[in-house]
């Protein structure tokens, strides 16, 4: 696998000077983005198949061991306080359980009857998406993930670094991250977890901008969750609006914290006609807007 191959390119490293070092450590960062960049068709195909999947119901599902797993299970996380996304429509599946996140468990990713388990504990279903990422494309846990849930229904992506492998072959919707040898040779955690990481936060967010969780180019599902995030909620009804804080203030409260209905609030509709309206075009803000508008003039 390319990705374990020692390069000669990297031969001498330990022996190198620290800048020169650093420079082809950058270098390979570099060559992870130009292999999502090159990855952009699957990575758009996967997209339009999983909103047409989890638009109206169903769970995104994400499976891995060791850095794969700690990333996807990071990509996930990261959708509840940014978009709100509903915890009990997302499922984090990581080799070893919780306390891998933390610390190596050793022969986790082996456990394909574990893997197994896990999926059918959960109950997944045709309803459902997984994303199974590994560097290697072979991983016996992500791959019997992977291989369950598709025997299930659910729609199943496959993210590898290595070509010609059964994470890629098996998936549905396969994405090639070819970033070759590493500057280390075999850790993935460099190259081929940064370009992981770089995948699963823009399949993620395109998702979620199509699933109308962004506005704008705002975060209008954001869930408030401390002091900071409470301001940059009025901040963007501010922004939307264009009304004054108290105003603003006065609208979340009474919405309970949602941009979207406070924003129709303060575009002259009422609440329950807001909710009304949100919930016929499917939470997208813009489409609310637009047919309370076209009713308020019909």
């Amino acid at each position: 696998m390319e990705t374990e191959r020692l390069s000669p390119r990297y031969s001498g490293i330990d022996v190198w000077e620290p800048g020169d070092i650093l420079d082809a450590m950058i270098e390979g960062q570099f060559s992870a983005v130009a292999a999502v960049r090159a990855a952009r068709p699957a990575l758009e195909r996967a997209a339009l198949a999983m909103e047409a999947r989890l638009r109206h119901r169903g769970r995104l599902i994400y499976a891995g061991a060791g850095t794969s797993g700690r990333l996807a299970v990071q990509d996930g996380a990261e959708l509840m306080p940014t978009f709100s996304w509903p915890p009990e429509r997302l499922v984090l599946l990581i080799a070893g359980g919780n306390n891998a996140m933390v610390r190596a468990v050793e022969g986790a990713e082996d456990e394909v009857e574990q893997a197994t388990e896990m999926v059918n504990r959960h109950g997944v279903g045709s309803d459902d998406v997984l994303i199974a990422v590994a560097a290697s494309g072979t991983t016996p846990f992500t791959l019997a993930c992977l291989r369950e849930a598709k025997r299930l229904g659910a729609l199943t992506i496959g993210i590898a670094n290595n070509r010609a492998t059964p994470v890629l072959e098996e998936a549905e919707h396969p994405i090639l991250l070819e970033t070759g040898p590493e500057p280390i040779a075999g850790s993935t955690r460099m190259n081929a977890g940064t370009a992981q990481r770089i995948s699963l936060n823009v399949l993620s967010s395109l998702l979620m901008i199509r699933l109308g969780r962004v506005y704008k180019g705002l975060m209008v599902d954001v869930h408030a969750s401390n002091a900071k995030l409470a301001l940059r909620r009025e901040s963007i009804v501010l922004s939307l609006t264009g009304r004054n804080r108290e105003d603003v203030r006065e609208a979340l409260r009474r919405t309970k914290g949602s941009i979207k209905l406070a924003v129709l609030l303060l575009e002259g509709c009422d609440l329950d006609r807001a909710k009304t309206a949100l919930d016929s075009v499917g939470g997208r803000l813009r489409a609310a807007i637009a047919l309370v508008a076209q009713n308020r003039a019909s």
